[in-house]
């Protein structure tokens, strides 16, 4: 599900219902083992984590931790093994090729707000929990460049630099090809600071 309240966009709203925690995969799902051998396939070093089911319905099943994906990232906890795989993809496809396409430099760092946190959507009281609340959902903030520049995505998005206004969309493009689904600025005021990517029920892209 998604972590903001989205209003019409440019793809289909996703369904308001969502499955059951418990029908979600665990570290003992074929699909999670799957997964988990995609990402080795793909040189992507992680540590599998301890199924845990938390208060308030929260959990983080089949989650792992990122170790190595070709790029340093801060504030990675514990993400569903697709929200992972499908974040070092989109890192490695989407984001460094754009980089040198637009900004004619690659990116030395990612910064993130962090991916599971036991909340409801956009923290407000009586919402539905947020897909942050299942491991399923990072929020991505800044980019640190090789050259020394740091692109925020909230200084960045409608920001003087032009290069910067191309690439900031193009690589939320290509989240939203990559996850299910993507909410930038443009989407509401949440999500000011940042891209919001999950694998929640989609596809929805704004």
């Amino acid at each position: 599900m998604l972590t903001a309240c989205i209003p019409g966009g440019d793809r289909q709203r996703p369904p308001s219902s969502r499955p059951a925690p418990e029908a979600r995969a665990d570290s003992r799902d074929p699909a999670t083992r799957q997964c988990h051998a995609e990402l080795a396939r793909n040189s992507v070093e992680f540590r599998a984590l301890e199924d845990r089911r938390f208060e308030n319905g929260c959990s983080a099943l089949g989650a792992v931790q990122l170790l190595e994906i070709g790029t340093p990232v801060t504030n990675l906890g514990a993400m569903t093994c697709p929200l992972a795989r499908q974040f070092a993809r989109w890192t490695r496809e989407s984001v460094q090729p754009a980089a040198r396409q637009w900004l004619g430099t690659t990116v030395r760092r990612i910064e993130t707000f962090g991916t599971y946190a036991c909340r409801s959507v956009n923290s407000r009281p009586g919402a539905r929990l947020s897909e942050h609340a299942y491991a399923n959902a990072v929020d991505v903030s800044a980019f640190l460049l090789d050259d020394g520049r740091r692109v925020t995505v909230q200084q960045g998005w409608n920001g003087g630099d032009e290069r910067v206004r191309q690439f900031l969309p193009a690589i939320h493009q290509g989240g939203c090809r990559r996850f299910n689904i993507g909410l930038g600025p443009d989407s509401d005021a949440y999500h000011y600071n940042h891209m919001h990517f999950d694998m929640g029920r989609g596809p929805y892209c704004r």
